[in-house]
């Protein structure tokens, strides 16, 4: 999918503008790609900007989440995108190396995490989430975060599909930062 840029638009640059104002620059690739139906992006960035503003959940949590749904993927794009945002949300280098590797996140994370962890990467394989996991999760969060997860997962993963289906690069701004993991 080729990027749309500003100076591609005719009349609806204002999807341009709100890009500008609420999103880094430069501008990421998705959003380059989607501006090819602004109205609809108009939509997604309203969605996106909704689950980033939901603090209940906490930054650290968000980005475990991401994360291990990324990496259960087989990373990519999204997982690109938020290794920093999980380093500023006080997840280690370390931690990150659990993640990427898929192992097993209980002597690395808390309970909380272990949970949250868990249901990223079942979303990230395409499983269902099993009742045990949906409990190990919400024995630590409330209604409101159980449903800030759920939808910060459905939101990324939907962004791990659009991201391989477009064929988007990853830009050199955000190739991973860590290490590669050892095999």
């Amino acid at each position: 999918m080729p990027y749309r840029q500003r100076s591609d638009a005719r009349d609806d640059v204002a999807i341009y503008d709100r890009l500008e104002r609420e999103r880094k620059i430069p501008t990421p690739n998705i959003f380059l790609a989607l501006a090819h139906a602004p109205a609809q992006l108009d939509g997604l960035l309203t969605y996106a900007k909704s689950l980033r503003a939901a603090g209940e959940l906490g930054k650290e949590l968000r980005e475990l989440a991401i994360l291990s749904m990324s990496y259960a993927r087989g990373g990519g794009y999204i997982s690109a995108h938020h290794e920093k945002d999980a380093i500023q949300a006080g997840i280690t280098a370390e931690q990150l190396a659990v993640l990427r590797q898929q192992g097993d996140p209980t002597y690395a994370f808390s309970a909380l995490q272990t949970a949250v962890i868990e249901l990223g990467r079942s979303v990230g394989l395409g499983r269902s989430v099993t009742q045990e996991q949906w409990d190990a999760a919400a024995k630590h969060l409330d209604h409101k975060q159980m449903v800030q997860l759920t939808m910060t997962l459905c939101w990324y993963m939907q962004g791990e599909i659009m991201t391989q289906i477009l064929d988007l690069d990853t830009e050199p701004d955000y190739q991973p930062q860590l290490p590669a993991a050892k095999t």
